[in-house]
């Protein structure tokens, strides 16, 4: 019997080659709803800064809805609570396909990015309680710097055309999902103030037949979209956060594939989802989230205020500090060992990178200071400072290392015999070498044919005339 292998996990290491592959198909998604994301939140904050700014409170502050439903919500509360359901229900999806197939599904391999998750939220949380309670500010905002926006952090990535190695991208996303998860449940337990017990039954009641209904294998949209919304609103009604409907269902839909089925209903779902989500429901959702009035006594207030100086110093230096380090800790203390390729001021830059907080920080916001709203505006201009210091530190620190970056992928994408498939994901197949000593031979043959015609034409030209 074979001694088992002492060599330690390579952590960073290079994916598989479908792995990779749907890494690639995600980021191109995400990449795109990051941009769309951006554009959104930059024409928010001109709006609400410019002659048309009462224009912009109008519009965010116009109700409608059904009053008898107890839905006659503001334009910017069906942003937050309606259409980020959409967002959440996609994330839903996220994290049982992670569960099932991707890396969350081997304990071992989920471990880095999980640790890496929760210390990358508990360190900023901790950051914000530390410079609150020394400057005598308010805790309630604890959470506000503990969320990564992964889309907002990939349109980064896009803007600046680093080219990072595909282990480093599928960390991030890993991160982001497991960031998401525990997002969701400090919505749900921290931010709950009162429960509606029969609108809450009404909802479980909702689910319970979602989920019957697929695993019966009904279809139809218009069987499966109204009782979404039922369900959205009865959860709504129940005091616990809307969006929590949404992450549910994304988890009762099955994300692994029967022999008969080319996609599982899971992936089906989210190929048609996603576009809604990040092509209208976030961005919609930024725009009537990110208009805060800026001036330069505001943007010092950021900086002397103690709940938002403590959101800054939690996504600049609690979220890099507390990624890199929950990693570096896990690592240490584990078989994983860092990818030879890479370096761990590497993995720093990424950690900077996840302290872009956008979306669920702007939500987490609105819930923690509802009952103070210049401080909510105060605070959404501190996610925005944040954000955007760590996207320039991390774009710095990526930077300096972008050549080598660049050197790893020409490496992941080049294929000599153009057979489709990366030369790197053939190396140990003796078909591959076989493949690629006659195409040197083939080459050297041509090169031969070539000298012999250009010595002989050299020949004729140096004889006589």
């Amino acid at each position: 019997m074979a001694a088992p292998s002492t060599n330690p996990r390579k952590f960073l290491g290079r994916l598989s080659l479908p792995e990779r592959n749907f890494v690639a198909d995600a980021l191109r998604t995400e990449t795109v709803g990051g941009v769309l994301l951006l554009v959104a939140a930059v024409t928010a904050l001109i709006w609400a800064n410019s002659p048309l700014r009462d224009s912009y409170a109008d519009v965010s502050h116009f109700h409608l809805g059904p009053a008898a439903l107890g839905l006659n919500l503001s334009v910017q509360h069906w942003a937050a609570d309606g259409l980020l359901a959409v967002f959440f229900f996609v994330a839903g999806i996220e994290l049982k396909r992670e569960l099932v197939a991707g890396d969350l599904r081997d304990p071992r391999a989920a471990l880095l990015p999980v640790a890496a998750a929760i210390c990358g939220m508990a360190v900023p949380a901790l950051v914000y309680t530390l410079t609150n309670v020394m400057g005598d500010g308010s805790l309630a905002g604890w959470a506000v710097p503990t969320a990564t926006d992964i889309a907002f952090a990939l349109a980064v990535l896009a803007v600046i055309g680093t080219s990072l190695p595909s282990a480093l991208r599928a960390f991030l996303l890993t991160l982001a999902v497991v960031d998401d998860l525990f997002a969701i449940l400090i919505i749900a337990i921290f931010f709950t103030d009162r429960i509606d017990f029969a609108a809450l039954g009404g909802a479980v009641i909702g689910l319970a037949v979602f989920w019957l209904l697929l695993r019966k294998g009904v279809r139809g949209w218009y069987v499966y979209v109204p009782l979404a919304l039922a369900n959205w609103g009865l959860m709504y009604n129940s005091g616990v956060h809307a969006t929590i409907a949404g992450v549910a269902m994304g988890l009762m839909l099955r994300c692994h594939r029967h022999e008969d089925e080319e996609h599982s209903p899971g992936e089906h779902i989210e190929h048609l989802v996603r576009p809604l989500s990040a092509g209208l429901a976030v961005p919609l959702f930024a725009l009537f989230s990110a208009g805060v009035a800026v001036s330069g006594g505001a943007l010092g207030d950021v900086f002397t205020r103690p709940e938002t100086l403590g959101v800054v110093l939690g996504l600049v230096v609690g979220k890099a500090v507390g990624i890199f380090g929950g990693t570096w800790l896990t690592a240490r203390f584990t078989k994983a060992s860092l990818s030879d390729d890479l370096v761990w001021p590497d993995v720093f830059a990424i950690a900077s990178l996840a302290g872009i907080g956008f979306t669920v920080s702007l939500l987490i916001d609105e819930l923690a200071f509802q009952s103070d709203l210049a401080l909510t505006d105060e605070v959404k201009a501190a996610v925005l400072i944040g954000s955007l210091i760590a996207a320039v530190c991390a774009t710095a620190l990526l930077k300096i290392r972008n050549a080598k970056y660049r050197a790893l992928c020409e490496t992941e994408e080049r294929d000599e015999d153009l057979d489709g498939i990366p030369d790197i994901y053939e190396q140990d197949n003796p078909a591959y070498h076989l493949r690629m000593a006659e195409i040197h031979e083939r080459k050297a043959a041509e090169h031969r044919r070539l000298a012999e015609v250009t010595g002989g034409a050299s020949e004729e030209n140096d004889g006589p005339a």
